[in-house]
């Protein structure tokens, strides 16, 4: 069954405002309940609303503007790994450290000093 034009639009309204939260709260502990909360909608039409709009999930796309938000730090400056993991959500820096390879393929220390315009491996979009 298609989905109802309406219907679409308020998914993708829902995710859109669920990805400003993210781009502005990223480095706080977010939660697909609470941001559902906060945009007045259910966990499940939230869930919908990122397959659906976002085709992907509320934990992938905030590990992704996480880690976005890493990348540009670690090659900004000289802030050290732990400290960008905090500033980017991770109470563990080996959490991290993990996640970051996962993504990117290599540890976060060696973008290090990189330059801004520089590429990370194709399939995570850093």
């Amino acid at each position: 069954m298609a989905i109802r034009p309406g219907t679409a639009e308020r998914r993708r309204a829902l995710f859109e405002e669920a990805k400003e939260i993210i781009e502005r709260e990223y480095p706080n502990e977010l939660e697909l309940d609470d941001v559902a909360r906060r945009l007045a909608t259910s966990r499940r039409q939230l869930q919908r609303a990122f397959t659906e709009a976002g085709r992907t999930s509320f934990r992938t796309h905030l590990a992704q503007v996480r880690m976005r938000k890493a990348v540009e730090m670690l090659r900004e400056g000289s802030l050290p790994v732990r400290e960008v993991a905090a500033r980017v959500g991770y109470r563990q820096a080996a959490q991290f450290a993990k996640t970051f390879r996962r993504h990117h393929g290599r540890p976060p220390s060696t973008f290090r000093g990189e330059p801004i315009g520089a590429t990370s491996p194709p399939g995570f979009g850093g």
